[in-house]
């Protein structure tokens, strides 16, 4: 929660209770550190119930970014769900986060759904990749 608080893409950073209510059944959270110090973080969860693993948060602080720390966060909840049954992973962002949409495309994400938000942060990109590929 900490982290969430200084990643400046993140307007309004959710409270514990937020965190305590999402992460009530199977969940994984992954804090990154470097040299002690915590530098990223990743959280998701069953959501849907559908087959699919919910990447809910993640991010990197900005003086640690473009150093892998997001790509080995990734591949890590990758793993992760794949071994503990999730046919693939699913995430929402916002359009106006270039870098995550760039960064998910780049992991083999696809857009499956905009759900156009006007009175809030704008549309809301839903991506997802299969994790039955080859090279997940």
């Amino acid at each position: 929660m900490y982290l969430s608080s200084k990643i400046p893409e993140f307007n309004s950073p959710y409270k514990i209770e937020e965190y305590k209510k999402r992460c009530t059944g199977k969940y994984l959270a992954l804090i990154a550190e470097i040299d002690n110090q915590s530098v990223g973080f990743k959280i998701g969860y069953d959501r849907l119930n559908d087959g699919s693993f919910y990447s809910w948060m993640g991010g990197v602080l900005p003086k640690f970014r473009r150093m892998g720390v997001a790509y080995s966060l990734a591949n890590f909840q990758e793993k992760w769900a794949a071994k503990n049954g999730f046919s693939s992973i699913v995430l929402k962002t916002r359009q106006k986060h270039d870098g995550m949409i760039a960064f998910s495309l780049n992991r083999g994400f696809i857009i499956t759904k905009e759900t156009q938000i006007v009175l809030d942060e704008g549309t809301r990109i839903w991506m997802e990749k299969s994790l039955n590929r080859q090279g997940h």
